[in-house]
């Protein structure tokens, strides 16, 4: 399981991408499209068209690192909409790599004192 930093930030990028793209293409993809900067240290969340597949870009001071994932017998539940990039809790990125849907989990709900 890949370790995270407790002040690491993780951002999802919605919608699928050309996992014939590596380290150089996804960094392009950080910075062009979702405008964000892949030197950060942050974590960035990548789908295949299939969903079957995650890659994730992140810099260690040190270099790039890519680490990839591939579900064998089901498909990561993955947002359609490209329009905007989606920060990640670490537990929704746990609940992610485990092939859990978190996408459709309930808003929470709100009571209130009966007199």
């Amino acid at each position: 399981m890949i370790q995270i930093r407790n002040n690491t930030r993780i951002y999802l990028r919605p919608g699928r991408t050309d996992f014939r793209k590596s380290i150089n293409g996804l960094s392009t993809v950080v910075h062009e499209t979702m405008k964000m900067d892949p030197y950060s240290g942050s974590y960035f969340i990548f789908c295949n068209r299939t969903k079957s597949m995650l890659k994730i870009l992140y810099w260690d001071a040190t270099g790039f690192c890519l680490w990839q994932k591939r579900l064998e017998a089901d498909k990561f539940r993955w947002p359609r909409s490209e329009s905007e990039v989606r920060e990640m809790t670490r537990e929704e990125f746990r609940w992610l790599l485990q092939g859990l849907d978190f996408f459709n989990a309930h808003a929470a709900k709100k009571y209130s004192i009966a007199s």
